[in-house]
């Protein structure tokens, strides 16, 4: 049994189902991924900015930005390719390239330039499995090392294990690490920024730390603009730890802007080259109009607040951020466990979750399609962690029954999530992603997908995936029992949240709901990558 519950197991399992799960559908042309792939494609092939090239080889893919270049009397100029302002005439060029900040398709280059150099002709399906691994799978497991050292500074080692894994796999992490997207890499990139800071603050390093967590901060903007309101709540950090010592916050300032620089500087470069301006994304040249309204209006497209928008993002069974990941909305009861070991943390997560609970209610709801989770609220999560493992071990030797139902929580994060992440793309009309999609594709004989299936075909390859997620769960349940919660308790809340999950969309003005949930498991199932005895073709 001391074998079974050493956390190098916990640990193990995790890297197994990060490294083995790989949840992509060609049919679905996932058009957050493909853009960003084919730029990584359009760099090394056609050594360009624009994709032009990949999209006549490979055809057309969604969330694009295009320019028209116009020519008239004024010279030449650039003008959106659709929408009320797109020229009727005079048009000599039109070049295409993804709406995302650009730091993923730069880091995709390399790994498939090596690809080329290995196999020659890169397939769809090799490209993605190896840019997710080396871009944003490597870099999300190594955020779980800093995140293990951080929370050890604070609570026990063994708690500090178990909330990292909690982290892990019952959090948008795990959806966001096995996709080429930039969320998750935004996160490490953003923990990182506060690792290297948090680190000079405690007298463990000297202060030209700040120029890494400059470049760290300079990296995530690089990587997702968003991630501007985690560096500010970074910043907040700073200030609130040297609050007075203005010579001491100005070094501090100079070093982080030293350090942002770089990146910062070839980000504003990278605007002016392709969008004809250092300050002009690619979010006022969408190829979409239908998408354009979403980022007018306020700041980007930052409005009022929406209590629709709010209630939807935390608490909605399809994809609310305390649906899938109750355990997170007891973080709160530990605030004022934070606040009295650390101030300036507590500061750093009072400005995160106002800023972020803002943004969210703010832009629309309805933008973040076919995810998992509010995915924009991805990278504020490893620094929830703090205020849960605190409270709980607080109430470990205080309330034991309390304790219990906080690793109750825990243990039915993982369970949830992980099972959402092994589907990974939700369509927006389905009432539960857990009960509407996750379990029904299982019942069906749809298991996850695994890079495994290009050897060993469906069940058996995906089957390898939920024995290690069921034994993560027995692991987590194990110890949490170790550590004295009481196994009644821990079963009622995983029963309790899977219930509630199964009952809230029964509650909401959803109608048709049967019938879209069928039509939206149908259609993943007609797009399936991996069905039954079907081996994956990775190979050109």
């Amino acid at each position: 049994m001391e074998r079974w519950l050493s956390p190098r197991v916990g640990f193990a399992l995790v890297a197994g189902l990060y490294l083995l799960s790989f949840p992509y559908h060609p049919g679905l042309r996932s058009p957050n991924e493909l853009c960003r792939l084919w730029q990584s494609r359009a760099f090394v092939d056609f050594g360009t900015l624009h994709i032009n090239g990949v999209l006549q080889q490979r055809g057309m893919v969604g969330d694009l930005s295009c320019t028209s270049v116009v020519r008239d009397a004024a010279g030449e100029h650039l003008a959106p390719c659709v929408g009320p302002d797109a020229p009727r005439e005079g048009v000599v060029a039109r070049w295409y390239y993804p709406s995302k900040a650009p730091l993923v398709s730069v880091l995709g280059a390399p790994v498939y330039w090596v690809q080329t150099k290995l196999q020659g002709q890169v397939s769809e399906l090799s490209q993605v499995l190896w840019g997710r691994l080396f871009v944003t799978i490597f870099p999300a497991l190594g955020l779980l090392v800093l995140l293990r050292k951080f929370l050890a500074a604070y609570v026990e080692p063994g708690t500090a294990d178990l909330f990292t894994l909690v982290y892990a796999l019952g959090t948008m992490a795990f959806s966001y690490a096995e996709a080429f997207m930039s969320h998750q890499l935004t996160a490490v990139l953003l923990f990182a920024a506060f690792y290297c800071a948090w680190k000079v603050e405690r007298g463990e390093w000297k202060v030209w730390g700040y120029l890494l967590a400059g470049l760290a901060a300079g990296a995530a903007v690089t990587a997702e603009y968003t991630a501007a309101l985690g560096v500010v709540c970074v910043a907040a950090y700073t200030v609130a730890s040297r609050w007075k010592k203005w010579g001491a916050l100005g070094q501090a300032v100079g070093l982080v802007v030293l350090g942002s620089a770089p990146l910062l500087g070839a980000l504003l470069w990278y605007h002016a080259a392709v969008f004809g301006g250092p300050f002009v994304s690619g979010y006022k040249f969408l190829n979409d109009a239908a998408y354009m309204g979403w980022h007018q209006g306020g700041f980007l497209g930052i409005k009022w607040p929406d209590p629709r928008a709010l209630g939807l993002s935390f608490f909605s069974p399809l994809r609310g951020l305390f649906a899938l990941s109750p355990f997170l909305a007891v973080g709160f009861f530990g605030s004022k466990d934070v606040r009295a070991k650390d101030k300036p943390f507590f500061v750093l997560l009072v400005v995160l979750l106002a800023t972020h609970a803002y943004f969210t209610s703010s832009f629309t709801y309805d933008s973040w399609g076919w995810t998992v989770g509010p995915r924009h609220l991805t990278g504020i999560l490893p620094f929830l962690m703090l205020p849960v493992a605190m409270l709980y071990e607080r109430l470990r030797t205080a309330a034991p029954l309390q304790a219990s139902l906080v690793a109750g929580l825990c243990v039915s994060s993982v369970l949830a999530t992980g099972l959402v992440g092994f589907v990974n793309y939700v369509p927006d009309d389905v009432t539960s992603s857990v009960w509407a999609l996750a379990l029904p594709l299982l019942a069906d004989g749809f298991f996850p997908v695994s890079w495994l299936a290009a050897w060993i075909p469906n069940p058996a390859s995906g089957a390898v995936l939920v024995v290690l997620l069921l034994a993560l769960v027995a692991w987590l349940f194990t110890r949490f029992l170790k550590l004295g919660a009481t196994p009644f308790l821990l079963v009622v809340v995983v029963v309790l949240h899977f219930g509630a999950l199964r009952v809230l969309p029964m509650l909401g003005p959803l109608p048709k709901a049967d019938e879209h949930d069928r039509g939206a498991k149908g259609f993943l199932e007609s797009v399936w990558v991996a069905p039954r005895g079907v081996q994956v073709p990775f190979k050109p």
